[in-house]
């Protein structure tokens, strides 16, 4: 005991030594009484738990894990509760040719940017092209349809659905048009501006192709990884 009264005293007076050579006599004994004789010693756990009990803690805590990221994770809306809550329904104040106007200008270029050269000499590679394409904002007339009255439609697609069109007509009114027994036209011009001087980029044909809707009956982004095969078609 008396040894280790003895390496303290010694430990305190070298201390009290090396603290006194930067601070005065009074700051020397305040720090040492806060930092060295009074500071507090915090203890942390720091153990694994048991060895029998290791691997329903592991199992605890990861579950605790997950049920922390699910509630944070908010759970996603159903396809009825998007459809109740009107998530794709356009307001009335909203349904105006005129809003459309410019999603169709950009439909235009990025048609032809898809195209390419193809715009010019179509073929197999333009439709591979187009049918993998978004139609949000193109411009279509309705050809040919088993519903006569529905001939002659010709609007701004503002919603491509599996099964339908949606498409707003000039006199801002939205018509949904089924895609199955119709074919729709569209027109996509060889350039942006029409009014150039150029005689050639005037005198150039809009490159139109028609969508025969009964094989064409599937969602914007499923079609997106989907690779068409031509095939045989009875009904052409």
């Amino acid at each position: 005991m008396t040894s280790n009264n003895t390496n303290t005293s010694n430990n305190q007076s070298l201390t009290h030594e090396l603290l006194s050579r930067a601070h005065s006599p009074d700051s020397t004994n305040r720090i040492f009484a806060d930092k060295i004789q009074h500071r507090p010693l915090f203890l942390k756990p720091t153990s694994p738990p048991p060895s029998s009990n290791a691997r329903d803690a592991r199992r605890r805590a990861r579950a605790e894990k997950r049920q922390r990221a699910k509630a944070l994770k908010p759970k996603p809306l159903s396809a009825r509760q998007r459809r109740n809550l009107g998530l794709y329904d356009i307001p009335r104040d909203g349904q105006k040719y005129a809003v459309f106007e410019p999603l169709n200008q950009l439909w235009l270029g990025y048609a032809r940017e898809i195209l390419g050269n193809e715009l010019y000499s179509g073929g197999q590679g333009a439709a591979a092209k187009l049918s993998a394409a978004d139609f949000h904002g193109a411009e279509v007339e309705v050809s040919r349809s088993g519903c006569p009255s529905r001939v002659g439609i010709r609007g701004i697609i503002i919603k491509d659905a599996r099964f339908v069109f949606e498409i707003i007509t000039r006199k801002n009114q939205v018509k949904t048009v089924p895609k199955e027994g119709t074919i729709f036209r569209i027109n996509v011009p060889s350039a942006q501006n029409q009014d150039q001087g150029d005689a050639t980029v005037q005198d150039r044909k809009p490159f139109t192709f028609e969508l025969h809707g009964d094989q064409f009956q599937y969602r914007s982004a499923d079609r997106a990884n989907k690779k068409f095969k031509p095939h045989y078609l009875k009904n052409l």
